[in-house]
């Protein structure tokens, strides 16, 4: 998918910035279609996969900054590169400006053409399918041009408290697409000077009287530094609403939460809902392995509703999907 709001984080902070994105392969590839990097002339962000794939894209990206424009590459990972994927991979390299980012505000899809051109019907149906049908297109390149869902967060993800694991949470959390962080604890300074993008800080005194205006929908991970705010943040959740909760804690915590939440009158089945401990303990208690046990959870969590969802919508004969009807971007050719 391409992600907007990287791209404009990295045009504000950086000025011109290439955007390379795998458009099609033939045979096996690094990475799949859609996967793209950021390259700026100090740094990048992102990565397409394949080592010297990876490092003469970065190269030939930094090189077009200048001059700006766009760019399609057919690399055969075998022979041109000396990789043992055995496949031949196509990259469209593209630099961005604070200009081309503006255009792009409220688009659903990114539509354009490598060099100016016509749209193919191909296309138009594509995005026809979209607005009429909610059917939003997967990342491919079409007779010529190539067509993107914008990225939107999927999963809203509030992580409560900023200590160790809180941070080790974030550090491993924020790269992954379709997450929506929001990161809560007491006081500023009790966070890292440093604050991944698409990550939002909220300081108050009493973190519990958030509760009330977090989305129903929202997924819960609670490490803070007090188990009596742990144990009021469960309380007002499990009165608010969550599509995941996860608690830190030992057996022994977990068993005294549960004893705590039955006297403030939740059924058995509600407190089951709250996942204690978290990650997987096999791994230790170290903050990163607690942070990597936890995210592979929750993505198996993501795996396991959408199976679910889908066989649900099977049954009732429903669509899977209802997409947006507006905000499709064609740029060029028209």
């Amino acid at each position: 998918m391409f992600d907007l709001v990287a791209l404009q984080v990295a045009v504000a902070c950086h000025g011109r910035v290439a955007r390379v994105v795998i458009a099609a392969h033939d045979g096996s590839s690094p990475r799949e279609v859609g996967a793209a990097m950021l390259v700026w002339a100090g740094g990048a962000q992102g990565t397409i996969g394949g080592g010297a794939l990876e490092w003469q894209a970065m190269a030939r990206a930094r090189a077009m900054l200048a001059a700006g424009g766009a760019r399609l590459d057919r690399e055969p990972l075998g022979p041109a590169l000396g990789q043992c994927c055995g496949g031949a991979v196509t990259l469209l390299t593209e630099v961005h400006d604070a200009r081309s980012v503006a255009a792009l505000e409220g688009t659903q899809i990114v539509a354009r053409p490598v060099v100016p051109a016509a749209m193919p019907l191909a296309v138009t149906r594509l995005l026809a399918q979209a607005r009429n049908a909610g059917r939003m297109p997967v990342a491919q390149f079409v007779q010529g041009w190539m067509v993107e869902p914008v990225a939107h967060p999927q999963r809203h993800l509030w992580i409560w408290g900023a200590g160790h694991v809180g941070r080790a949470l974030v550090a491993v959390l924020a790269p992954l697409p379709g997450l929506a962080l929001t990161w809560v604890d007491t006081a500023r300074e009790r966070f890292p000077d440093d604050i991944p993008a698409g990550v939002t800080p909220i300081w108050a005194e009493a973190p519990q009287g958030l509760v009330p205006h977090v989305p129903k929908e929202a997924e819960h991970l609670i490490v803070t530094y007090s188990h009596a705010l742990d144990l009021e943040l469960c309380h007002r959740l499990l009165g608010r609403g969550f599509g995941f909760l996860g608690l830190i804690g030992s057996a022994t915590k977990w068993a005294r939460f549960r004893s705590r939440l039955a006297a403030l009158g939740h059924t058995a089945a509600q407190i089951s809902r709250i996942t204690c401990p978290i990650g997987d303990t096999g791994l230790g208690k170290h903050p990163q392995a607690i942070a990597i046990g936890v995210a592979v959870q929750l993505l198996n969590y993501k795996e396991k509703s959408e199976t679910e969802i889908t066989d649900d919508n099977r049954e009732r004969g429903s669509a899977a999907h209802r997409g947006p009807d507006k905000g499709l971007s064609r740029r060029g050719g028209e």
